[in-house]
């Protein structure tokens, strides 16, 4: 159900539940025959929750949360980590430290069993308030008062250009604004966080100058479609097949502060917190930026 709602397409859900798309509706045709009453309203391309379903839908999450809760509040009184650890990251951080942060914690954790879910900032913080994830590795800060913050890793931004730009005097804040620059799309908060550097938001049309990841964008740079920032510790992954260069910002360069969030309220939260450091170091043991 929580599926279905939040990606409001039967295939979708079921995708992303791992089952076919008429075991999904059969399921709820059942809960519906079983309540007596309508959860989703069906129409237009698109499935909605009902006013009985949101209310329904709200309170299911709730329960599910407290369930999961009573399961982390018997690890918590173990002395260590153990069984189910449902973390999740950011894609523009996992590909280049999520192999070093499952190595450290499969070796200071031998028993827990690592969950992994990439998604972007907005859907791992709903997760994490719905109890569907114990942690999540982002940028930060989040500012939600019901999560704990833990810096990790302080990295800046680099600008990555054409080689025929190798050698151009690096741009300033406004300078950049006035160029065509290519900005991961809506929903990635490392695009937020690239145009905050910008004394004015880009003036060119921003038709055609999004990707869906690093890589696409440093592909179209050296495509000579544009310019683009990528965060220092995907220089050596990102630009490595690519006709680019690189130019690092004069300080104050662009940045961001990685961290771990989780629940305030969560069992495991003490244990987090000493999880967390040992995530820190796997950020400090990655391989470095060209």
């Amino acid at each position: 159900m929580d599926a279905l709602a939040r990606e409001g397409h039967f295939g979708r859900a079921a995708a992303a539940c791992s089952v076919t798309q008429p075991a999904l509706s059969m399921q709820i045709k059942e809960l519906e025959a079983e309540f007596g009453l309508a959860l989703f309203e069906r129409g237009g391309g698109r499935v909605r929750l009902t006013g009985f379903g949101e209310r329904v839908h709200a309170r299911a999450r709730t329960i599910l949360r407290d369930v999961d809760e009573l399961g982390d509040l018997a690890r918590a009184a173990g002395t260590s980590l153990v069984g189910r650890l449902r973390l999740g990251i950011i894609p523009t951080i996992a590909p280049y430290v999520l192999p070093q942060i499952v190595g450290r914690l499969a070796l200071q954790y031998p028993e827990i069993d690592l969950n992994i879910r990439e998604t972007l900032t907005g859907r791992l913080l709903e997760d994490l308030n719905a109890g569907a994830l114990d942690c999540a590795v982002l940028a930060l800060p989040v500012s939600e008062p019901g999560l704990a913050e833990m810096p990790l890793y302080a990295e800046d931004f680099v600008l990555v250009r054409p080689n025929t730009d190798a050698h151009a005097p690096v741009p300033d804040a406004t300078e950049l604004a006035q160029m065509r620059l290519l900005l991961l799309e809506e929903g990635h908060c490392f695009r937020d966080q690239a145009l905050s550097f910008c004394s004015t938001r880009p003036t060119l049309s921003r038709e055609g100058l999004d990707g869906s990841n690093l890589s696409t964008l440093v592909q179209m740079v050296g495509a000579g479609i544009g310019v683009t920032l990528i965060p220092d510790m995907a220089v050596g992954i990102e630009t490595r097949s690519a006709p680019v260069s690189v130019a690092r910002f004069p300080s104050p360069a662009p940045n961001r502060t990685i961290g771990m969030v989780w629940r305030k309220t969560s069992p495991l939260a003490d244990r987090l917190s000493a999880l967390a450091q040992v995530v820190e170091g796997a950020f400090q043991a990655a391989p470095p930026p060209p």
